[in-house]
């Protein structure tokens, strides 16, 4: 786990004194499912529930001898059961049936910290995007300026991202919220799969329909994609953050304390580090994704190849993609927008942005098309040498142009229909 980007609800998820707990709630509920089918005595369950989790120092004293951690766990934690009590403990299951079921529950609770950023992101996305559906800028593609369009609009491309990652995640965390107890290889030989039904049901997990030694791992990898898609998605809101808070561009500000300071040797420098950090987490998260690719194909009912890569890539995946989608929040939250500046970045081509409505107005009034594309690119490009305005180089050659053609709005009239849709994402369960 990388403290550096760990948030203290999940951090607290990860921690090996929150693991050996959740396997003793596994324990204590296998136990009392065994009471009631007359397996374990009674009155070795008041024993069972008092036993103490066991510390990570105990675990690893038994481990160095046992070289298995769930032995050594077992070890440890049987030891603070009262009148021997403790050989009832485990009984019938096998290590994964304790991992794989307090995995699941992990994991889900895992998924519920990361939703509710991707939520709350979704909605600051939202917000600001009604703010701002009327300040005008201009679009660009392949990076060059090509038509106006709005701040609210960008935001709300960003929103509708987000909100599909929210569904992806949804659906990812039902398929990793199951358990499995069912002994060795997956057959209940020695014990009934009540137990399993039992603990499953308290935990608020669903059942390996048909088990091995494990659940089955391209569920993790499902959920591992959808934690990569959900980087993606909040790494492109903070690329183009980046790319409007260039020198040259200088259309968005992200927030800053007071107390910053952008460079160790120029005082000037007010750098876009938030959303760089936010751009290369989801490079993280990617290579954890092909990671769980890599864990689907086990040996058999299974093998131990999955384990350790595991132990890295859940921890550092959730808290990184928690945080990410948390910052991003943050960010868009509290951005600085310069309209102004938005508005002289869209005239900072001399009317260039509105050749496709002059394009078109030759064309309804009977030009050939080939013929009206090649004038008005001609005199784009003499206007771009020239720094004069594309109306006044059209005029030098004969065309005449009004000064609704090169209003920002010609373009924006039907931007009500977005904002229709846009606003629809508020309705959406949250």
């Amino acid at each position: 786990m990388i403290d550096r980007y760990a948030l203290p609800e999940m951090k607290g998820l990860w921690t090996p004194e929150r693991k050996y707990a959740s396997w003793v709630e596994v324990e204590v509920l296998a136990s009392e499912a065994q009471v009631r089918l007359g397996v374990v005595p009674a009155e070795a369950l008041p024993a069972i529930r008092d036993g103490e989790v066991p510390t990570p120092a105990r675990v690893e004293e038994f481990e160095r001898v046992r070289d298995h951690e769930i032995l050594a766990f077992l070890a440890a934690y049987t030891e603070t059961i009262a009148d021997g009590h403790g050989r009832w403990v485990h009984h019938g299951m096998t290590s994964y049936d304790l991992v794989d079921t307090a995995l699941g529950h992990t994991l889900a609770a895992s998924c519920d910290l990361v939703l509710a950023e991707a939520v709350r992101l979704r909605a600051v996305l939202v917000a600001r995007s009604k703010e701002h559906w009327d300040t005008v800028c201009v679009a660009r593609t392949h990076g060059i300026h090509a038509e106006p369009t709005t701040f609210g609009q960008k935001l709300a491309l960003h929103a509708f991202a987000v909100d599909r990652s929210i569904t992806r995640l949804r659906a990812a965390r039902t398929a990793v919220a199951v358990g499995t107890i069912s002994g060795a290889v997956g057959t209940y030989s020695s014990i009934d799969p009540a137990v399993e039904a039992y603990v499953c049901d308290r935990l608020g997990l669903g059942v390996e329909p048909v088990p091995s030694q494990v659940v089955a791992r391209d569920r993790h990898a499902e959920l591992m994609a959808a934690l990569a898609l959900l980087g993606a998605v909040v790494e492109q809101i903070g690329l183009e953050l980046r790319l409007l808070q260039r020198t040259e561009v200088r259309e968005v500000e992200e927030p800053r304390t007071s107390e910053y300071q952008g460079s160790s040797a120029m005082p000037h420098k007010r750098n876009p580090t938030t959303s760089e950090r936010i751009n290369g987490l989801a490079r993280l998260l990617r290579a954890y994704a092909n990671a769980a690719y890599e864990n689907v194909a086990l040996w058999h009912e299974r093998d131990l190849a999955h384990s350790p890569v595991e132990r890295v890539v859940f921890p550092d995946a959730f808290t990184i993609a928690h945080y990410q989608a948390g910052k991003a929040a943050d960010v868009i939250g509290n951005l600085t927008v310069h309209s102004g500046r938005m508005l002289a970045n869209l005239e900072a081509t001399h009317g260039l942005i509105y050749s496709s409505e002059v394009l078109l107005d030759l064309v309804n009034a009977g030009e050939d098309r080939d013929k009206a594309y090649r004038v008005v690119q001609a005199a784009a490009l003499e206007s771009t040498e020239t720094g004069e305005h594309l109306a006044d180089t059209l005029a030098d050659r004969g065309i005449t142009t009004t000064a609704a053609q090169f209003q920002p709005e010609r373009f924006l009239g039907r931007r009500d229909v977005l904002r229709d849709r846009m606003e629809k994402l508020l309705d959406v369960e949250v």
